[in-house]
């Protein structure tokens, strides 16, 4: 398990002030397209208001999409992940952010090669340790990305991405578009007063 995993059994990541007042649950899978769409249009609100101290993130994240569509991209790609977790939690938060950022077409896996991943593994400072090169390199967290999406599966919950504030749902999408920043903000607002 990689450091700074949280949770009961270490499958969620928790990015921002642990004492925050609300807890934002966010549930992605890594090759899922909607999930794209929202992390790079409304991710970065997502993101100040969590710095803002108005909550708390937790990510929980799967690995469905390898079944949906064959291949193995969405796991490597959070073996990945928890390498970059285990150098920290804002490390874990960039490379997420990168990973969307520069996602592949849903049917190309190219997530499962690990060299492409340390390739953009470089777009995150300071990143590319020696030990984060080799997990990713030795697939370290793949067993622990497997427990992730076994938690995830646990959760009820069945499409990505879905955002539940203090357990209620906020409809991130309207008309097949993520919602924006604004609206997002706005959301927020109503279910924290």
């Amino acid at each position: 398990m990689p450091a700074n995993a949280s949770g009961a059994d270490g499958t969620v990541v928790t990015y921002g002030k642990a004492d925050a007042p609300h807890t934002l649950e966010v549930y992605e899978d890594f090759r899922c397209p909607f999930c794209e769409q929202l992390e790079t249009t409304t991710g970065p609100a997502v993101q100040q208001l969590a710095d803002a101290g108005s909550y708390k993130i937790e990510y929980h994240l799967a690995t469905f999409l390898d079944q949906g569509l064959g291949g193995k991209g969405s796991r490597t790609a959070l073996a990945a992940a928890g390498a970059a977790l285990n150098e920290g939690v804002d490390k874990f938060k960039q490379f997420h952010d990168v990973l969307y950022a520069n996602q592949p077409e849903e049917r190309d896996d190219a997530f499962a090669d690990v060299n492409h991943l340390l390739d953009l593994a470089d777009k995150v400072p300071g990143l590319k340790t020696d030990g984060f090169v080799k997990a990713v390199r030795e697939g370290t967290y793949l067993p622990w990305a497997g427990q992730v999406n076994k938690a995830f599966d646990k959760s009820g919950v069945t499409g990505t991405p879905t955002v539940r504030l203090d357990g209620k749902k906020l409809d991130v999408f309207a008309g097949g578009k993520p919602v924006s920043p604004e609206q997002f903000t706005a959301m927020v607002k109503q279910v924290t007063g």
